[in-house]
């Protein structure tokens, strides 16, 4: 996922922009109104959107208190947020409703009626907020979706009668016999609810689509898109939305109009977003998508930005993640165009963002095609990726390493690559990048330290078989750090995936240079089949004595 690739950046620009350091100037008391205003109230008025009071709501029954249309406040209020803004507080909305409604599940298995039915009254309170909230904001919703919220409601009324009902008895048997009413009622709500935010969704998919394709103002257009990609990042099944609605269809003729340059790096983020899914690729192959992405790639008077983000379209629909990638045949056709913008892109970043978005596509294709590691060497793109690692401003994160040693493994099965890795002192960067350690401690960087170990020990395995790579190994100590990664489960963060790319480096290396190994790491590293070695290691228990 790009989310995932561009996390490690995002985290150290919001600590760069937190904009707190004025407050250390300010009085204590100044300080402490700021804070409170800032914080506190805020946060308050933000939670109040969703808070309802149920004995109120129930009365009321979410009318208007006067029965006359006063047209100036309902635009008030619907131009109070954006259709953004609007989208959220309906999609937590949504978000609760689903929690209280398994929760109402959860409690009625224990026979819990008090705690059912207050429950029950909340869920009626929270329904008929989230309909008047969002007929305030939309003005055409078609007569389908009127019908479900008549239905939703009628449902939520009937559910509070019944679970009313059910805290006034004590009859086990009454209840019990009610019991089977009451799961039928929140199966058929549930199945409402669900039905009309797929409504509501598609409805809301449709308009922004609508804005982007028919208006000509840059700046109505770069909304529609900012509100679509917000769409995107509420899961896969939105993104199937927007591809069933022609999503991908609209924003690639945007990539396709000059006059609307500066809106491709948002419009290309939102693309790579929907090609997470089925949907989205089949779109793509229909509209020449690859042939597009290829024309951005290689055209030098787009900029970095835009090239970074076309490169994250090409990550994400080459993923070897993916099961339904085989049917891009026309990547087939611009593939070495697409190879050599990247590996250019490569050694013209200028962060390390877009160096990571570059060679993730870039590692992803070498899966993609045996082809694209043969135009890696005639590019020298071995020695520009070795050149990079280098520098700590570009290649700075254990993610963008990953990256660099999945296409050096991927390359490392070609007889040529050993002399490249010789001439770009690769070795050594081989042998560092065993030593990957999390300094965060955050799961997903400690799992991208386990790839980078784990690929790093794979292509020294690969390339041992070449005697020149194998004795550079030796010399720069490779067999001392296998035989701990072997031995350590806390080197390699415990990892199976590690100790078995580890084992058989080590014994690629032993053959090479057998005098490298102790009697007692031969006997038990190498000597045995690689199973029996494997259990050994992973049954090594450590001793804190």
């Amino acid at each position: 996922d790009c989310s995932l690739w561009r996390s490690a950046h995002k985290n150290r620009i919001n600590m760069a922009f937190k904009g707190e350091d004025h407050l250390d100037s300010l009085p204590l008391p100044v300080q402490r109104m700021h804070l409170i205003q800032v914080d506190s109230v805020q946060r308050w008025m933000e939670d109040l959107k969703l808070m309802t009071d149920c004995e109120c709501m129930c009365i009321l029954q979410s009318k208007p208190i006067s029965i006359e249309k006063d047209e100036q406040n309902e635009l008030i209020l619907s131009s109070q947020y954006s259709t953004c803004d609007n989208l959220q507080l309906l999609l937590k909305r949504a978000w609760i409703i689903s929690t209280e409604l398994t929760r109402i599940a959860q409690k009625l298995e224990k026979n819990r009626w008090q705690r059912v039915h207050s429950m029950t009254v909340r869920v009626n309170c929270h329904v008929r907020s989230m309909i008047n909230e969002y007929n305030t904001f939309t003005r055409n919703s078609s007569e389908e979706m009127h019908q479900f919220e008549k239905l939703l409601i009628d449902k939520c009324s009937e559910f509070t009668a019944f679970t009313e009902r059910c805290i006034q008895t004590e009859d086990e048997q009454i209840l019990k016999s009610m019991k089977s009413c009451i799961n039928e009622t929140l199966t058929t709500i549930a199945q409402y609810f669900g039905q009309l935010i797929e409504l509501v969704l598609t409805h809301e998919a449709q308009n922004l689509l609508r804005q982007i394709e028919l208006s000509d103002s840059v700046y109505v257009t770069e909304s529609a898109i900012s509100s679509l990609f917000s769409l995107t990042q509420e899961g896969a099944h939105l993104c199937r939305i927007i591809a069933k609605e022609g999503g991908v269809v609209v924003l690639f003729k945007i990539c396709r109009q000059d006059c609307f340059r500066c809106l491709y790096p948002q419009t290309l983020r939102t693309l790579a977003s929907i090609c997470c899914v089925e949907e989205g690729m089949h779109q793509l192959e229909k509209v020449d998508g690859i042939l597009c992405l290829a024309d951005i790639l290689t055209d030098n008077t787009h900029s970095e930005a835009t090239h970074a983000e076309a490169a994250a379209v090409i990550a994400q629909i080459t993923s070897p993640h993916l099961t339904f990638t085989q049917h891009l045949s026309s990547f087939l056709e611009n593939m070495e165009e697409i190879v050599t913008a990247l590996v250019k892109l490569c050694q013209e970043a200028s962060s390390g963002e877009v160096f990571l978005l570059a060679s993730a596509a870039l590692a992803n294709i070498t899966f993609f095609d045996t082809m694209a590691c043969e135009i890696l060497l005639q590019l020298n793109a071995m020695k520009i990726l070795l050149a990079a690692c280098s520098d700590k401003h570009i290649v700075d994160t254990p993610y963008s390493r990953d990256q660099v040693v999945t296409i050096l493994a991927n390359m490392s099965v070609l007889d040529q690559c050993a002399s490249e890795i010789i001439q770009g002192n690769g070795v050594q960067l081989l042998m560092e990048m065993l030593f990957e350690r999390s300094s965060s401690g955050n799961s997903a960087e400690v799992a991208a330290c386990e790839r980078v170990q784990q690929k790093s020990a794979v292509t020294l395995a690969r390339l041992s078989r070449d005697p020149e790579v194998a004795d550079a190994a030796v010399k720069l100590s490779c067999i001392p750090r296998l035989i701990k990664l072997c031995r350590s489960p806390t080197e390699r963060n415990n990892s199976d995936s590690v100790l078995v790319a580890c084992l058989a480096a080590l014994r690629r290396l032993a053959v090479m240079s057998p005098d490298g190994l102790e009697d007692s790491d031969f006997q038990q590293l190498v000597k045995p089949r690689l199973v029996d070695s494997f259990l050994l290691c992973t049954n090594m228990e450590e001793s804190f004595v």
